[in-house]
């Protein structure tokens, strides 16, 4: 039995199966946030873009499509292998690709407010606003975390 009462497959499925909810919830935003710079390639305010905005926005759908593959391959995984009892090792090697995709996801949302803040008011404001949405997402994402484990101790 594990400190929660559940047996340990009870457990790893039940942990896998809260994997796979958060994935969820991430796939949704990662999904709309992709098909959101899809379309702005075909808009002809593009066609117009300066090669730094095109440059911007170019680096910021690659590192959406990263976020996306890390964060898809754990289902993948699961729906691959989960007949072959190898359920604890794709969790846990799943839980590493889960903070990597959300990462990267943090870095093109970084870059898309700062894609969006450049054609808005461009200059140093533009770069101040992707500072503060990037110093967000690392504080609210990965700083406080730890600081929320570190206070139940």
């Amino acid at each position: 039995m594990t400190d929660t009462g559940e047996s340990a497959p009870v457990q790893l499925a039940r942990n896998f199966n809260e994997l796979l909810q958060e994935l969820r919830v991430a796939l949704s935003g990662v999904q709309i946030l992709f098909a959101f710079l899809l379309a702005v390639a075909f808009t002809d305010h593009y066609q117009e873009a300066s090669t730094y905005i095109r440059t911007i926005h170019l680096v910021t759908v690659s590192l959406v499509a990263i976020s996306f593959g890390l964060l898809m391959a754990p289902a993948v995984w699961h729906r691959v292998l989960f007949r072959r009892g190898r359920r604890h090792h794709i969790l846990a090697i799943a839980n590493r690709f889960t903070l990597c995709g959300i990462g990267f996801l943090a870095a093109s949302m970084t870059g898309t407010v700062l894609l969006i803040a450049e054609v808005a008011i461009g200059g140093i404001g533009a770069k101040i606003m992707a500072a503060c949405a990037g110093v967000m997402f690392t504080v609210l994402w990965f700083a406080v975390p730890p600081l929320i484990s570190r206070n139940e101790a």
